[in-house]
């Protein structure tokens, strides 16, 4: 454990979401979600909520600021937003103008372009989204570790 970063990156996790370039996608989705599927390296967060897996990222991975959106949702059916997928968007922190929605089956033929998936246990359905990640401009030291 490292003081400073979210306990839910651990190592692995972490080393993955370091190998990620300007522009690479994540997805992070719920525990039903077939991860294995797609070919993209698979970090497994079993028991912990996508909301929280999403904030946890977000506090080591800038979304991506470029055109278009820097979240996807994939979305559910009947057209109104769950409550699951409001949470990954405040978990997110991203303006409401840099988040799109996804069929679901569009979704899945974006997920095999990820370079990551994090598979979480998030028990309810559409708990899934991609994540764009952007520029890290500047590293901002915070002292010793206390």
């Amino acid at each position: 454990m490292l003081s400073g970063i979210n306990p839910i990156l651990g190592g692995d996790l972490l080393a993955a979401l370091d190998r990620l370039g300007h522009g690479d996608e994540l997805v992070v989705a719920d525990a039903n979600f077939p991860a294995h599927r797609f070919g993209a390296v698979v970090a497994d967060a079993p028991g912990i909520a996508a909301a929280q897996v999403v904030e946890a990222i977000r506090t080591v991975v800038p979304l991506d600021g470029y055109e278009g959106p820097a979240v996807l949702l994939m979305s559910a059916e009947g057209g109104e937003r769950l409550p699951v997928q409001h949470e990954l968007v405040g978990a997110a922190a991203v303006a409401a103008d840099r988040v799109g929605e996804l069929e679901r089956f569009a979704f899945y033929e974006r997920a095999a372009g990820a370079r990551l998936i994090v598979r979480t246990g998030e028990l309810r359905p559409y708990g899934n989204l991609v994540l764009r990640k952007g520029v890290v401009n500047a590293y901002e030291p915070r002292g010793a570790a206390q």
